[in-house]
Formats: structure tokens, C-alpha cells, sequence
């Protein structure tokens, strides 16, 4: 009996000391949850990028052809005879536009808010292939054509190979949607000897430029984002550009085979409609693009 008491007397002693034991060990509760905040998007940051698109001009009083008679006081024509030549003058400006484009832009609160920035364009164009096409109408039989190294539209009209515009930028950020607003400096040049003037071997003109635009940023692991960018966007934008041409050679419209300048106002010839009314080279660019933003998310 005796044995019986001191064995439940053992057993009562090892359950109370397991249970102090227990009490004194450390609790397993599971760890609080973990918050990763999701990153605001920001258009502050460098970008670069390409575009594409197409250009037309814009000014419909250049549309009428220009007629010019000339006899042989001006030297493109044999003695005793005359000749008639035509500019037909549509479709002078349009054409093909396409290049790249860097700039910065500075969002003032991250997610929507007001955006500025600055940026700088470089563009190939195809415009005024056309402008200088023409026809000669001889009054002597067997005489074709003028006596001239070149011939070239005495309107002025401009033939661009390329253009360029150096402008600010106003807009406001619907998170990953901009919609805005430019405007700035513009450039342009090309189209050799017969660049408007007939004059200049390469003639640049400078002017401005002003239009508008919506942006749409796409998400980081966008396939577009072949340079591991912060940011790949994708924008439609339209360009008005306005470039001043000068006026002080406007009307010349041949180089005869001596090499002088025939103009308008040179002896033998006469301007029947049209000619020197061209002062701007004036275009409307629609254009799409795409950009790689480095820098804030």
C-alpha cells in the first residue's frame, strides 16, 4: 500500500513540474503580416524614344499655279522666240515624317497631378518633292524646253529633308495617362540649290512650333521595354510648325547656262499668276511615338 502512495505521490510531482516546464516556454504565434506598399507611378524622370507619322501643309493660298512667260531678254529662250512655264503647286508639302525625341519631365505629386518638362526632336521629312515639277510650252517649233542648268518654283515653296523643335511641355497626369500641351523653338533645312529660293545650297530656317498630345505609360514588365527601362510610354501627338522663309530671294526660278539667276523681276520675263507669295513654310505633323523612361518609378 505504502509502495502504491509513493508511486502517485512520484507521478503527481512529475505532472506538476511538466506543467511549470511548459508554462515557462516560449509561445508560437504567427508572425505579424508583412505590408509591401505599392509604388506610385511618376513621369519625373529622363526619356527617349522614336516617332513616325505624317506631315501636310497647311496654307491653301499657295494651291493656285504659277504661270511665267519669258523671251529670249531673258536668256532661256533662243532669239525671236518665247516660252510659256507652269508650276502646278499642289500637293507641295506632304510627306512621310519619322525620327527621335529626348526630353525630362517633373511630376509634382506622384499618381495625378500637374506635369512640366522639356524636350528636343530631330525629324526626317519627305515634303515638296513635287513643288518643282513643271511644263514649258515653246513658241518656236523644234524648240524644246529652256536653257537652263536648273529650274526650280519661284513661289518659294519649301522642300524639307528635315526639321526639328526644341519646346516646353504642360500637362496633367491621370496616373499613368498624360495629357498636354507644347510649344517652343523650331528648325528646318534641306532640299539643296532648289530649296525655295533657288539660291542657298542648303537653306535653314528657323521658326516655332505649337500642339498637344496624350501619353500612356505601360507597365515595367511590358514586352515593349527592351532597354529594362523604369517606364515604357506610348503617345499621339500633333505638331503645327511654322518656319519664316525670308523674303529677299523669293521669285528666283532658274539658273540659265551661264549660271546667273533668272528671277520674276529679271528682263524678258513676266510673272502671269502666282510666284513670290510663299513668306513661311507652314505644316501640320500627326505623328505616334514611343518612349523608355529612366529614372523614378
Amino acid at each position: 500500500m505504502k509502495a502504491i502512495l509513493r508511486a502517485g505521490t512520484a507521478l503527481a510531482g512529475i505532472v506538476v513540474a511538466g506543467s511549470a516546464l511548459a508554462a515557462d516556454l516560449p509561445r508560437r504565434a504567427a508572425p505579424p503580416p508583412v505590408f509591401t506598399p505599392v509604388p506610385v507611378f511618376t513621369w519625373t524622370g529622363f526619356y527617349a524614344g522614336f516617332n513616325a507619322g505624317y506631315g501636310f501643309g497647311t496654307n491653301d493660298n499657295r494651291r493656285d499655279s504659277t504661270v511665267i512667260g519669258v523671251n529670249s531678254a531673258s536668256g532661256l529662250v533662243p532669239a525671236g522666240t518665247t516660252a510659256v512655264v507652269a508650276f502646278n503647286n499642289n500637293r507641295t508639302n506632304e510627306g512621310f515624317v519619322g525620327g527621335g525625341q529626348i526630353g525630362y519631365n517633373y511630376q509634382f505629386t506622384p499618381g495625378s497631378g500637374f506635369v512640366v518638362g522639356i524636350e528636343a526632336d530631330a525629324q526626317y521629312a519627305d515634303f515638296g518633292r513635287e513643288r518643282n515639277r513643271f511644263q514649258v510650252v515653246n513658241s518656236a517649233a523644234g524648240v524644246n524646253g529652256l536653257a537652263a542648268q536648273q529650274v526650280f518654283n519661284p513661289a518659294g515653296i519649301a522642300g524639307l529633308d528635315y526639321f526639328g523643335t526644341v519646346r516646353g511641355r504642360l500637362g496633367y497626369a491621370f496616373d499613368r495617362t498624360l495629357v498636354y500641351g507644347t510649344g517652343g523653338f523650331a528648325y528646318g533645312g534641306g532640299g539643296g540649290r532648289d530649296f525655295g529660293t533657288g539660291v542657298s545650297s542648303n537653306d535653314f530656317q528657323t521658326g516655332w512650333a505649337a500642339g498637344g498630345g496624350v501619353e500612356y505609360a505601360l507597365p515595367t514588365d511590358s514586352f515593349l521595354n527592351f532597354f529594362r527601362s523604369s517606364a515604357v510610354t506610348l503617345k499621339v501627338e500633333g505638331l503645327y510648325v511654322n518656319l519664316d522663309q525670308g523674303s529677299a530671294r523669293n521669285g528666283a526660278f532658274a539658273v540659265d547656262n551661264a549660271g546667273r539667276t533668272v528671277t520674276v523681276n529679271s528682263p524678258g520675263v513676266l510673272l502671269v499668276s502666282g510666284g513670290r507669295q510663299v513668306r513661311e513654310s507652314e505644316f501640320a505633323v500627326v505623328r505616334a511615338g514611343i518612349n523608355y523612361k529612366f529614372g523614378s518609378y
